[in-house]
């Protein structure tokens, strides 16, 4: 059995002070341990913990993510579709529930099973963790170095591997609603692209601009493409939690999420998440054509959503229904002036512009060139 201290000692004596996660019995000791000594972040599930922990490696530090191997099938979105091409390194620790032989639950008996071909079949590099606290640190000394070139690496944790640690007593501040701005005249529906210009001719110097997967992308592409803007491709639904955790990494920058509807409505725990930890500067903007734009223009189930109200059910501090583009406007520039986490919600027209082209650099290449902004 590991000494849980002395593992976790050796993780920050590398570099790994931020840990994101979902809980799991068996890495409960480890996970007690980053919550009393280091910077963690709670997570509503898998998929979201791998693009936060994404988005604080972009940002330059090194990041840990801690799960159950039943959420590996939650984290299959982001880790093929975003860390992968973008070619953005984490540590992962993934417990192995239904280890064969050994007696469990009926749901965990088919992922103990293949818990190990999953991670080889998504490139990933990993190695069951070792129980002996020395071999367990020349461990992640060859994931560590794994991680310097960019690769991500992954441990499996089976039961009993790390020894006792009790969690202290966690303080929670009450989160408040600062504005909270509904709907009170008619949408008057800008197209994408016009919102998208709105958007990018208010940004200041330090602003990193994230679109979501699709036609956000493509069109801010289209519209100016600059260094400080990262095209999300794939991982539907992680743009704001990519933004999340870029913010939570660089609080010198300006993050803005530039969200769809289809998108948000696959992952609106995420809210909840962004809500709580509240990093002031990060602005979280959906754009609703109440369509799956890119793939045909299927109706999404938007137009029965408040968003604006869940939002700030999720303790966003600002929650703000833009009618127009003037109002889209002024709502930014008041993020701008006095930082908060701020929620802007505005429908638009459906359909994009037209004969679209797409990124001529490759993701891991717009990933290189914004870390590049960042350390300017």
């Amino acid at each position: 059995m590991i000494n849980t201290a002395n593992f976790g000692a050796e993780l920050k004596r590398l570099g790994f002070n931020f840990f994101c996660g979902v809980p799991c019995s068996y890495l409960k000791n480890l996970i007690n341990f980053t919550i009393n000594d280091c910077e963690y972040v709670m997570a509503t599930n898998e998929g979201e913990a791998i693009a936060i922990a994404a988005g604080v490696s972009l940002g330059g530090k090194k990041s840990v993510v801690l799960m159950q191997n039943s959420g590996l099938t939650n984290a299959t979105s982001p880790l093929i579709s975003l860390t992968y091409p973008f070619q953005i390194p984490i540590l992962g620790f993934i417990s192995l529930r239904g280890e064969p032989g050994l007696p469990d639950e009926p749901q965990h008996e088919l992922m103990g099973q293949i818990t190990p071909e999953l991670l080889t079949v998504m490139n990933l590099k990993w190695e069951y963790l070792s129980s002996d606290v020395n071999e367990a640190k020349r461990q992640l000394e060859r994931a560590n170095r794994c991680i310097d070139l960019n690769e991500s690496y992954f441990f499996i944790v089976k039961k009993g591997t790390f020894d006792t640690v009790p969690l202290l007593q966690e303080k929670e501040e009450e989160k408040l609603n600062g504005i909270h701005q509904n709907k009170s005249s008619n949408d008057e529906l800008p197209t994408r692209y016009e919102a998208l210009a709105v958007i990018n001719s208010l940004k200041n110097p330090s602003t990193i601009q994230l679109a979501t997967t699709g036609k956000t992308g493509r069109e801010l592409y289209e519209l100016e493409d600059s260094r400080n803007n990262l095209y999300m491709v794939g991982s539907m639904g992680c743009v704001s939690s990519l933004g999340l955790g870029l913010a939570l990494a660089r609080p010198d920058k300006s993050i803005i999420a530039i969200d769809g509807d289809g998108a948000l409505l696959m992952r609106l725990g995420n809210l909840a998440t962004n809500g709580v930890c509240s990093p002031p500067n990060l602005l979280h903007i959906l754009l609703d054509n109440n369509s799956h734009d890119s793939t045909g223009g299927q109706r999404t189930v938007s137009n029965h959503i408040h968003f604006s109200e869940i939002a700030a059910a999720c303790a966003y501090p600002r929650s703000i229904y833009a009618h127009n583009l003037e109002e889209l406007a002024e709502s930014i520039k008041n993020w701008q002036r006095d930082q908060q986490l701020t929620f802007i919600y505005l429908k638009i027209a459906s359909g994009s512009k037209k004969e679209l082209g797409r990124p001529k650099m490759k993701p891991f290449e717009v990933k290189k060139r914004l870390q590049v902004f960042l350390d300017d």
